[in-house]
């Protein structure tokens, strides 16, 4: 089915949307991020080289963050995405981190991210979640 053209030029900048308040989870129809992470049972060693690559932080910084504002931290179901103020001694403002470790595999990242800057790679030894007990 084609919806004509890719998911990712369907993205309007930020500053032409309200932001949305998104309410707590309530725990009976909407969950915390880490107790949904945990039930996928996402398995990745702590050694493995990161499968999540970003092409460059700079137009991540730029465009993903500047014009679209981060949405990533948003369309990424595991929560695998921030935007965090930078630690003090670096410099100032926003940085890009990265959570691999709850990665579920759903390729939303490759899919929708803006600029296709962010390139999902299968991880090492095939680890993830086990979806057979979901």
């Amino acid at each position: 089915m084609s919806h004509g053209k890719p998911d990712h030029e369907t993205l309007d900048p930020a500053a032409d949307h309200k932001p949305i308040d998104y309410p707590r989870p309530d725990g009976e129809v909407t969950f915390d991020l880490m107790s949904s992470v945990f039930l996928s049972n996402t398995n990745h060693d702590e050694d493995q080289p990161v499968h999540l690559k970003v092409a460059d932080l700079e137009l991540q910084k730029s465009s993903e963050l500047g014009t679209y504002g981060g949405p990533s931290a948003y369309y990424c179901p595991a929560g695998v995405y921030e935007w965090v103020e930078a630690a003090e001694g670096k410099a100032a403002g926003m940085t890009f981190r990265i959570n691999a470790q709850n990665c579920v595999h759903c390729k939303t990242c490759d899919i929708k991210d803006p600029n296709q800057n962010i390139d999902w790679t299968a991880p090492l030894g095939g680890e993830g979640p086990v979806y057979v007990n979901m």
